[in-house]
C-alpha cells in the first residue's frame, strides 16, 4: 500500500515524499482513513510504528478547510512532555508545509506571554501539555468550546505522569460533539474507563499486542553488580559497535554522574533530565541529533517523545521502575522499520524490576556475556570512583587513639602544674577567734631595722 492509497491530498502526498517516506506503517494504514472519516479511534501500537503520522496528516487534511478564531483553537493535542509536544509540531511544521495551517505550542519552560500572543491571533492546531494548559484555562485566556478535534497522545504515560484528572476537567469543558483520537501504547484499566466516558462508539485499532516490544530490536540483561555497572556499560559501548545510543537511569542524580563519569573517559555523552529548563533541554537534544554527540544519558523525561533516527544502541543503566517504560525506553531504537540493540544492567538490587519487566513482555530476556577484557588505562579522576571504602574504614582508627592522647594531655599535665604548691599540712587545722585566715605576704616578715 502506498499513501497515495489513503486518499491524502496532492499537498499532503509532496510533503510526505519530500520526507523521505512512501509506504505507511500499519497504524498509519489503519487509522488514517477512519480519522478521514470523522470518527473517534482508539488506537493500541508499539512505540516506533508511526502513531505521530497517523494523526497529523489527517489533521492537517480536516483543517485545511476552516477559519480561525482568536483564543480558540480548532483542534487540541494532549502530550504528557515537553519533548514529545516539540515532536509532533515538528511533524506539523514538515507535513503541512504546503498549507496555510497556524500552530502553537504551549508548555511549560517557555515565556507564556508568547504563548497567549500566538493565542490571540488565532491557531488551528495547539499541541499543550495538561499543566500549562490548565494555567492559561484558569487565567481566562484561552476558550475550548470551539475545539472540534481532540487528541489524547501516550494515554498511558499521562496516567502514570498523574495526568488523568486534568484531561478529564479538559475533556468536559470541550463541545460533546467533537472527534477524540486516543493513542497509547498499553491500555490498562484507567484508560480504558477514560476511554468508555469521552468517546462515542469509537473504532479499536491494535497492530501490536499491549506491552509488546518491536521485534527489530534484539533485546539483552546483562547480570553485574551495582558497583560493576559503569565498567560493564563502557565495555559495552566500546565493544558493540554502537553508533548512538541513548541510556537511560532511573534518578536525575544517576544521569548526572554517569555523564561525567563517560566524559572523563572519553565518551562524547551528553544529559537530559527533568532538573534542566527548556531551552537547555532542547539544545542537548540539538547536540544529539547533529551528531555533535553521540550520547546521551537521559532520565524517563526522554523515554517518550524523543525520536531520533539512527539510534543504534538503547541501555538501561537501571531497571525501570515500572514495566511500561521499558517498552518506550527500548522503542527508541529500531524505529521506522530500522534494527537496533537494547541492553538492560541487572544488578541484585534490580532482580524483581526486571523479573516485572519479563511478565509484562511476555518472554525472558536472553542473557548476554560480557568478554570480560581488560578496561582502558583508567584516567586519574576516574580512579577516584574506585577508591575503595574499606581504605577510609582503615584510617578512622588511626586517628582515634591521636584524639584520645589529644584529651588525655590536659589531663596529665594538670597534676604537674599543682605540685608547684603543695599545701601546707598545717593549713587543715581550725583557726582561733580573731587570727588572720588568709596568705601571709613574705615582706611581712622582713624588719626596718
Amino acid at each position: 500500500m502506498k499513501f497515495a492509497d489513503l486518499g491524502l491530498t496532492d499537498e499532503l502526498l509532496k510533503a510526505v515524499e519530500a520526507a523521505g517516506y512512501s509506504e505507511p506503517t500499519p497504524i498509519q494504514a489503519q487509522a488514517i482513513p477512519q480519522v478521514q472519516m470523522m470518527r473517534d479511534i482508539i488506537a493500541i501500537a508499539q512505540t516506533g510504528t508511526g502513531k505521530t503520522a497517523s494523526f497529523v496528516l489527517p489533521m492537517i487534511d480536516i483543517l485545511h478547510h476552516g477559519r480561525r478564531r482568536a483564543r480558540m483553537p480548532r483542534s487540541l493535542i494532549l502530550e504528557p512532555t515537553r519533548e514529545l509536544a516539540v515532536q509532533v509540531a515538528e511533524n506539523f511544521e514538515k507535513y503541512g508545509v504546503n498549507h496555510d495551517l497556524k500552530m502553537a505550542l504551549l508548555i511549560g519552560g517557555v515565556q507564556m506571554g508568547d504563548q497567549v500572543k500566538a493565542l490571540d491571533e488565532g491557531v488551528d492546531v495547539l499541541i499543550a501539555t495538561p499543566g500549562r494548559l490548565m494555567d492559561l484555562f484558569e487565567r481566562g485566556k484561552i476558550l475550548l468550546t470551539g475545539c472540534e478535534l481532540l487528541v489524547i497522545d501516550e494515554a498511558d504515560r499521562m496516567l502514570d505522569m498523574g495526568f488523568i484528572p486534568d484531561i478529564e476537567f479538559i475533556c468536559e469543558k470541550l463541545p460533546p460533539n467533537r472527534q477524540t483520537l486516543l493513542f497509547s501504547a498499553t491500555m490498562p484499566p484507567p484508560i480504558k474507563k477514560l476511554a468508555d466516558r469521552f468517546l462515542s462508539n469509537p473504532k479499536y485499532i491494535e497492530v501490536a499486542r499491549p506491552a509488546s516490544t518491536n521485534t527489530n530490536i534484539a533485546q539483552h540483561k546483562v547480570f553485574t553488580s551495582a558497583r560493576g555497572k559503569r565498567e560493564a556499560l563502557r565495555e559495552l559501548l566500546r565493544t558493540d559497535d554502537v553508533q548512538t545510543a541513548i541510556i537511560f537511569a532511573n534518578r536525575k542524580t544517576t544521569v548526572r554522574e554517569l555523564n561525567k563519569s563517560l566524559q572523563r573517559y572519553g565518551f562524547a555523552s551528553g544529559e537530559i533530565h527533568g532538573d534542566m529548563d527548556q531551552s537547555s533541554r532542547l539544545a542537548e537534544l540539538d547536540r544529539f541529533k547533529k551528531g555533535d554527540i553521540n550520547i546521551l544519558v537521559a532520565s524517563d523525561v526522554a523515554a517518550r517523545g524523543l525520536d531520533v533516527k539512527g539510534v543504534s544502541h538503547v541501555f538501561n543503566f537501571d531497571t525501570p521502575w515500572h514495566p511500561d517504560d521499558y517498552v518506550h525506553r527500548v522503542g527508541r531504537t529500531g524505529r521506522a522499520g530500522a534494527k537496533g540493540r537494547a541492553f538492560t544492567l541487572v544488578a541484585p538490587d534490580d532482580a524483581e524490576a526486571i523479573e516485572n519487566v519479563e511478565k509484562l513482555t511476555g518472554s525472558p530476556l536472553p542473557v548476554y556475556e560480557l568478554a570480560g577484557g581488560k578496561e582502558a588505562a583508567e584516567p586519574k579522576e576516574a580512579k577516584a570512583e574506585k577508591a575503595p571504602r574499606e581504605k577510609t574504614e582503615r584510617s578512622k582508627p588511626k586517628r582515634e587513639p591521636r584524639e584520645a592522647d589529644a584529651r588525655r594531655k590536659p589531663a596529665q599535665a594538670e597534676p604537674r602544674r599543682s605540685e608547684r604548691r603543695r599545701p601546707d599540712p598545717e593549713d587543715d587545722r581550725p583557726t582561733e577567734p580573731g587570727e588572720w585566715n588568709g596568705p601571709v605576704p613574705g615582706f611581712l616578715n622582713l624588719s626596718a631595722l
